[in-house]
């Protein structure tokens, strides 16, 4: 009698969630030799939290930001995020034309991205050891959820740190970094794919004399089954890079990172779709549902910058394995910024990527703030056999005003064409969004 091993099954996928789940939850209670640090992160999108500094006079903590506290068993942190857009389009006849046979009707509004609040500390442990708790209204999908949200530990034996919780799963560094601080409005298209957040644990770390740092995790949908973002029933994640060189001091560095992604769509089927990197746009590139056993992601991202000026490039494969055929899609996006004033959007170790563009003198303390000028190319291509979800390029001229730490101004245009139905569309949209960042 022959066994067989079935490797898709739901209780070979839960198995190393379970195992890692014990090893994280019980590590706290070992004791190791750490070296002390007062900043460590929060979460694994690039903010910060603080380990307090006490003043041995006052018995105050003296390193604190103004929204951060000390409660004493932790440190307690409050913050708070909100964007809203607004998009009009310019279309031409033929593009108007592929929006009709899409029954779609792009029209200019004002609309709410996101609007989030979030609580995090860091508990008085000799091991590094915080929490983080966050909850957001999506306007893109009109509904409330739990974003990044879970426990971080420092495991310095393995150069690194475990995540587990609610993240992003690790998988292209802008898909990682916050919401709130890349330079453009909306991710490339070609990333849409991978969601934006996942249910498991997360290990990154990076090593300092080599220079090479990593994401692994693994992730399931025994919690989050049902959501809108939870389009995989398991998939595990890969992001390795090595920085040729890095100087803290000037911000010069340069990136290099390969991503690869393996996991298993719920029900054996996907649908990949995207806007045209607007939120308030409809789905313009659609494949509908079709049978995927299973998908494998491949890519690689490039970053070179100077502290003010940044050039880089990430793009992406897309294969989706069924016994009743395969389909590969492909994308990728180039973008170059330059900060025309003196500020600088710092480059992180701990978790290897870009962070917020730091303001030497906000508006409110008589300054300009800093003035940031971004282009961006990026194409995605849902075609592929007997699957014609379209393919569009566009291009992206855009203007960011960080009038402070706290608040931000974009204005961008974007040019763009659309293949499908037969038929090539071209449309013009014009956006604007106002942030708020206190993170």
């Amino acid at each position: 009698m022959t066994t067989q091993t079935t490797y898709g099954t739901k209780p070979f996928s839960k198995m190393p969630f379970i195992f890692l789940a014990m090893f994280i939850l019980f590590l706290p209670l070992f004791s190791f030799a750490q070296e002390e640090i007062n900043e460590v992160p929060n979460g694994t999108e690039g903010l910060i939290l603080h380990v307090p500094v006490i003043d041995s006079t006052t018995g105050k903590a003296t390193n604190l930001d103004e929204n951060e506290k000390n409660i004493g068993f932790s440190t307690f942190k409050v913050g708070i995020g909100f964007i809203y857009d607004y998009v009009a389009f310019s279309q031409s006849d033929e593009f108007k034309a592929q929006m009709d046979s899409a029954e779609l009707n792009p029209e200019a509004q004002f609309k709410t991205r996101d609007f989030r609040i979030l609580a995090s500390g860091v508990f008085k442990t000799k091991r590094e050891f915080s929490w983080k708790f966050a909850y957001m209204y999506d306007g893109d999908k009109d509904e409330w959820l739990i974003r990044e949200s879970g426990l971080t530990i420092g495991v310095p034996e393995l150069a690194g740190r475990f995540f587990i919780g609610r993240t992003k799963e690790g998988y292209s560094m802008v898909k990682v970094m916050n919401g709130h601080s890349p330079w453009t409005m909306e991710r490339q298209m070609a990333i849409d794919a991978v969601p934006i957040l996942a249910d498991g644990i997360k290990y990154f770390g990076s090593l300092a004399k080599s220079r090479v740092f990593w994401n692994l995790g693994y992730f399931n949908d025994f919690i989050s089954k049902g959501q809108g973002f939870s389009t995989y029933e398991w998939q595990y994640d890969a992001r390795i890079g090595w920085l040729p060189f890095y100087e803290k001091e000037t911000n010069r560095v340069m990136h290099l990172a390969i991503n690869l992604r393996y996991g298993k769509p719920v029900d054996g089927l996907f649908r990949a779709k995207s806007r045209p990197e607007a939120g308030a746009a409809p789905f313009i590139l659609d494949t509908g549902n079709f049978p995927a056993e299973h998908s494998m992601y491949s890519g690689a991202e490039a970053y070179y910058s100077t502290g003010r000026w940044m050039i880089g490039s990430e793009i992406v494969s897309q294969k989706y394995m069924s016994p009743l055929g395969d389909h590969s899609f492909f994308g990728g996006d180039i973008v170059t910024s330059f900060l025309l004033t003196k500020g600088t959007r710092p480059y992180r170790t701990d978790a290897s990527l870009f962070g917020f563009v730091k303001v030497n003198k906000s508006i409110f303390k008589g300054g300009f703030g800093e003035w940031e000028a971004v282009l961006r190319f990026s194409t995605f291509d849902l075609n592929d056999g007997d699957i014609a979800g379209g393919s569009f390029w566009r291009i992206t001229p855009m203007i960011n005003w960080y009038m402070s730490k706290a608040f931000r101004l974009e204005f961008a245009y974007g040019y763009g064409q659309l293949d499908r139905y037969n038929i090539k569309g071209n449309v013009s949209l014009f956006q604007a969004r106002f942030q708020i960042t206190a993170l």
